[in-house]
């Protein structure tokens, strides 16, 4: 894998309009994002206006959404950029919704056929029941909202939910990062028990940990089925709150067959294009951004 002073000669998009030119430079067929929004309409209206509120306390930096459009629009802005798979990472915020969200993302799948089937779950009697059914009928990857669902990962509840994922192998996005808000059980040290309970599980733990990074490059050293993604990381608005510390980025570097493309799309408050050049500004080289753009998702989702 590359070192930080690897020579860099793939220029990095400016824009949008850029992003194509990008991916061919690295000898890509595309990108395959794993951290991307998609969800029934009245759910994503909620979510978007959690992010309309953002700046109203601490002084934060406001965060105006890029691509607040109507869902077939933002399918072709996707597929446009060169996005050959993408996910609908959608996460219940109380009991009775996941299985409900799970029905909408099979029926998504099916009419979108470069998502890759998504699911979710939340602490309940019914979800190792309805985990079991979706992996059966062909869910993919799973997302876990650990921060906004508020709930206990290692709740007995879900037990068999991790045992089923770490059984059959599926991947799941984990957002246990303290970022942008501490939940009343983020951070590595909760997940952690997690996956001592469940060490054949994949998590991929979102926004590379954020702000969490160092402690979860930790646990990825401890855990070599544990991924992260990139979103949001290293963009100049998360660098603003939470600032990627530049002594990481070697080990950044040793974990690059194990970190994958995300972006938070459509949720991001700058452009798709910018995500692409921040990582480029890391310098790791062309192979890692191979790598980390394409083909460790693509290896990822082979089966």
């Amino acid at each position: 894998m590359s070192s930080p002073g690897d020579q860099r000669t793939v220029r990095p998009p400016a824009d949008d309009a850029e992003i194509p030119a990008f991916w061919r430079s690295l000898g890509l067929p595309g990108l395959i994002d794993v951290h991307t929004h998609f969800m029934p309409s009245n759910v994503l209206a909620k979510v978007w206006a959690y992010f309309d509120r953002f700046a109203e306390t601490d002084g934060r930096p406001r965060w105006e959404i890029r691509y607040r459009h109507e869902e077939e629009r933002r399918l072709r802005l996707l597929r446009g950029f060169g996005v050959r798979r993408f996910t609908a990472m959608l996460y219940p915020h109380r009991p009775g919704m996941a299985q409900w969200l799970n029905g909408w993302a099979a029926d998504f799948a099916a009419r979108t056929p470069d998502c890759l089937r998504t699911a979710t779950f939340f602490p309940e009697p019914e979800a190792g029941a309805y985990v079991a059914a979706a992996i059966e009928d062909g869910a993919r990857v799973f997302k876990a909202h650990i921060q906004v669902g508020a709930y206990d990962p290692r709740d007995p509840l879900l037990d068999p939910v991790w045992g089923l994922l770490a059984e059959s192998r599926t991947p799941v996005v984990v957002h246990c990062g303290s970022g942008p808000e501490a939940g009343p059980h983020t951070g590595p040290a909760v997940f952690a028990e997690v996956l001592a309970r469940h060490p054949r599980l994949i998590p991929i733990v979102a926004h590379l940990g954020m702000p969490e990074y160092a402690e979860f490059l930790d646990l990825a050293d401890r855990h070599p089925g544990l991924r992260l993604d990139t979103t949001m990381a290293f963009t100049d608005f998360a660098e603003g709150m939470h600032p990627w510390p530049a002594e990481l980025t070697p080990r950044l570097a040793d974990l690059g067959d194990r970190v994958l493309l995300g972006t938070d799309f459509p949720n991001i408050p700058y452009s798709y294009a910018h995500q692409l050049a921040a990582l480029t500004r890391l310098h790791l080289g062309d192979d890692w951004l191979r790598a980390v753009c394409h083909d460790n998702a693509a290896r990822l989702f082979a089966r």
